[in-house]
C-alpha cells in the first residue's frame, strides 16, 4: 500500500494532501437562443460536441447553464455555452467553424456575444459571407450584429465577443471508491454540485473523464497517456498510488473564465463528495498534478476543505 499523505479526513473520506494543477488558457462564453428549450439545447449540444480536450479536439467547451427568457438578450429561451482555447486564434477558429455549423443551420436558432472584453475574437462577421452578399450589418444599442438571410427566415448572429486569456483549464478532482458505482456517485454528486458555480464547464461526457492521463507515455508522437498510477488493474504492474481498498477510479476535469471560478467549482464538487460520505461514494479525493511544472495554478485540496 502506498503511503499517502492526507490532509482530513471527512465523513469517512480521505482527502490527499496534495494540488490539482492548472493552467492558462483563452476563453469566451456565447449566447444561443430559439424559438423553446428544445431547439437552443439542441444547437448548444451539437456545438459543444467533440469538445472534450484542446489536445484532440482543438477546443474545450460545454453547456454552462440554460437560461430563462427573461436572462436572453431577445426574451427568448437560451442557452449559455463556454469554449476554452490554447490562444485565441485557435479559440476563434473553433468557435467560428462550430457557429457555421451547427448554429447557423438550427431552426430558428439566433447567437450573441455574452462575455464583454476590450479584447475580441469574431462570431458573425466570420461567417457572413455565407450569405452570397445578402448579409445586412445592423447596429443597435451599441452592439453590432449580422443579418443573414436563409430558407427558413433569418439568422441573427452578434459579430464579435470578448475572451479572456486569463481563463484556467485542467482544475481536476480525482475519485477514488471500492468499486465503480461508489465512483459514479460521488462523480455524478459532485458535478451537480459543479454545476451551481458560474463561469465554469466540465468539459468530459458528463462532466466525467474515466480515462485520465499524465504527460507524454512510451510510444514517440504521444502528448498523453493513461495515468497508470491510478489504474486498479494495474496496481501490482507499475507505481501505484492506490490504497487496496480502492477499485474504480473517475476524474472530473473543470475548466473556467478565471481561477476563482475553478476554485469555487472544485470546492463545490469535494464538499458534494463528502456529504455523500464514504459508504456510498468516494473512500478517497486526490488530485493530479506534474510537480508544479505545467501550469501556474495550483488548487490545494486542503484549503478547499468544507
Amino acid at each position: 500500500m502506498p503511503v499517502i499523505d492526507l490532509a482530513a479526513t471527512v465523513n469517512g473520506v480521505r482527502i490527499d494532501d496534495d494540488f490539482a494543477e492548472a493552467f492558462p488558457m483563452s476563453g469566451t462564453a456565447i449566447q444561443i437562443t430559439a424559438i423553446n428549450e428544445k431547439w437552443a439545447l439542441e444547437a448548444a449540444t451539437k456545438m459543444t460536441g467533440f469538445a472534450t480536450s484542446v489536445i484532440a479536439c482543438g477546443c474545450e467547451g460545454g453547456i454552462e447553464r440554460v437560461l430563462s427568457p427573461d436572462e436572453t438578450y431577445d426574451g427568448r429561451p437560451g442557452v449559455r455555452v463556454l469554449f476554452f482555447g490554447f490562444d485565441s486564434g485557435g479559440l476563434e477558429k473553433q468557435v467560428t467553424t462550430r457557429l457555421g455549423q451547427c448554429i447557423l443551420t438550427c431552426p430558428t436558432a439566433a447567437c450573441y456575444a455574452d462575455y464583454e472584453a476590450e479584447t475580441t475574437i469574431e462570431l458573425g462577421s466570420a461567417i457572413r459571407y455565407f450569405s452570397d452578399g445578402f448579409q445586412v450589418s445592423k447596429k443597435f444599442a451599441g452592439k453590432h450584429f449580422w443579418r443573414m438571410p436563409v430558407m427558413e427566415g433569418e439568422f441573427l448572429c452578434e459579430a464579435k465577443v470578448g475572451y479572456t486569456a486569463e481563463s484556467v483549464g485542467g482544475g481536476n478532482l480525482l475519485i477514488m471508491a471500492r468499486d465503480v458505482r461508489g465512483a459514479l456517485a460521488a462523480s455524478e454528486a459532485a458535478v451537480e454540485a459543479m454545476k451551481a458555480v458560474p463561469d465554469v464547464i466540465m468539459p468530459f461526457p458528463g462532466g466525467i473523464v474515466r480515462s485520465g492521463s499524465k504527460l507524454g507515455g512510451k510510444y514517440p508522437g504521444m502528448m498523453a497517456s493513461s495515468n497508470d498510477a491510478y489504474c486498479p488493474t494495474l496496481r501490482g504492474a507499475t507505481q501505484s498510488k492506490l490504497d487496496d481498498d480502492i477499485g474504480s477510479v473517475l476524474e472530473i476535469v473543470i475548466d473556467g473564465l478565471t481561477a476563482k471560478a475553478v476554485s469555487d467549482a472544485m470546492r463545490a464538487g469535494i464538499k458534494a463528495i463528502c456529504d455523500l460520505g464514504s459508504e456510498r461514494g468516494a473512500l478517497r479525493i486526490g488530485a493530479g498534478n506534474y510537480g508544479g511544472g505545467l501550469g501556474p495554478h495550483h488548487f490545494a485540496l486542503k484549503e478547499l476543505l468544507p
